[in-house]
């Protein structure tokens, strides 16, 4: 080979090729330099085969990448996921963003129930957004899987950026790279020339520059890992439960004080005080939902979790971790109480006083509910 090696990249996801080491990143073989598309081992497997080869960055890394956005020039599009609001958000955007403007773009609306108000959403959002220290100057709901406002998105792109190179942001698992995809396939690109997606996070592990007719980029970044996701405790097969794939199905709970709802093994709901109410889960449909008696919560866990009470699954190494009480009381407004990277549960019930119990490793917040 007469090129440094330094100089390939892979096409998939963006990360320096070597030759050397099979088991390090960024591998491909000597042959695959041939091509005139290059992609690495870990692309090249997860295209054809639909297999993820672990892999680890450190967040210095990441933090670096995002650290460097504050002294360029650019329109900065942050994706996050509007099922996962706050689990796929980063803490702290502002500081990489500086005086930058920002497009808001919440993926995976397709997710949600058709009567969710769209309108109502992108407020909420919005707003949300600026309580966390976030001004975006317009805020776009899609779906990289159906296709809806992806081409509003990228009209608003368009009209936003002035001349700007256009970074896309956001954390692992929000659709940055699919929604990039989408982009370069109204433009005629398609097979290995795409940028490599999955539903495993961490998919985009270096910037990835899409030239722009005018001489700017857009640019495809690593996502953020978020520590406080479900996603980041679990296996392939546990994921899978937790990932909505369609539609996310509401289901209604009559509950009378002193019941407990589980989300399989991985979060504990009890309704601690108040009349008899409707509670609405909204969680992936493949996931299991066991009510009980409080009195019983804490034994069924020690005995069940990780075999009746699944995901975890005991048997493929899953941990069964201790859970931390949050405690929460409603007011006149429906509230949402939300598990990072799960779901929520919709209460309407005025002084409604709930516990949500989740591993310590996982964000549990509550927020006015983004169905009224």
């Amino acid at each position: 080979m007469t090129e440094s090696k330094e100089e390939w990249h892979c096409s998939g996801c963006g990360v320096s090729i070597q030759t050397e080491d099979p088991k390090k990143l960024g591998y491909a073989p000597e042959s695959a330099l041939k091509r005139d598309v290059v992609v690495c081992k870990r692309c090249y497997r997860l295209k054809h085969y639909n297999e993820i080869e672990p892999v680890s960055i450190g967040d210095e890394d990441f933090q670096a990448m995002f650290a460097s956005l504050h002294h360029k020039k650019a329109l900065i599009v942050k994706v996050v996921d509007v099922v996962d609001f706050y689990g796929s958000w980063i803490s702290g955007a502002q500081r990489f963003v500086g005086k930058n403007p920002v497009l808001l773009v919440a993926n995976k609306v397709d997710l949600l129930p058709k009567s969710t108000n769209r309108n109502k959403l992108t407020n909420w959002l919005k707003k949300s957004a600026s309580d966390l220290g976030l001004k975006p100057l317009e805020v776009k709901l899609m779906s990289t899987v159906t296709g809806e406002g992806i081409d509003d998105v990228a009209l608003t792109i368009d009209d936003m950026r002035r001349g700007r190179d256009v970074y896309v942001v956001g954390c692992t698992n929000v659709g940055k790279s699919s929604f990039i995809n989408r982009i370069l396939a109204m433009h005629g690109q398609t097979g290995e020339a795409m940028i490599t997606t999955s539903h495993f996070p961490g998919t985009t592990l270096a910037m990835i520059d899409i030239p722009l007719g005018d001489g700017k980029s857009l640019v495809d970044t690593p996502g953020l890992v978020n520590r406080h996701q479900y996603a980041h405790l679990l296996s392939v097969k546990g994921l899978k439960e937790i990932t909505p794939k369609k539609e996310i199905k509401p289901i209604v709970y009559q509950l009378k004080e002193g019941q407990t709802l589980f989300l399989g093994g991985l979060a504990r709901f009890d309704f601690v005080k108040g009349p008899p109410s409707s509670f609405i889960v909204y969680v992936a449909n493949r996931l299991h939902i066991h009510r009980t008696k409080m009195e019983k919560a804490d034994d069924l866990y020690s005995k069940h979790g990780g075999e009746l009470l699944v995901p975890p699954y005991k048997e493929d190494g899953e941990q069964v971790r201790p859970l931390v009480k949050h405690s929460f009381k409603v007011g006149k407004e429906p509230m949402d109480i939300v598990f990072s990277g799960l779901g929520w549960i919709r209460i309407q019930t005025e002084g409604a006083i709930v516990e949500a119990h989740a591993p310590k490793e996982v964000g549990v917040a509550i927020r006015r509910s983004i169905h009224t």
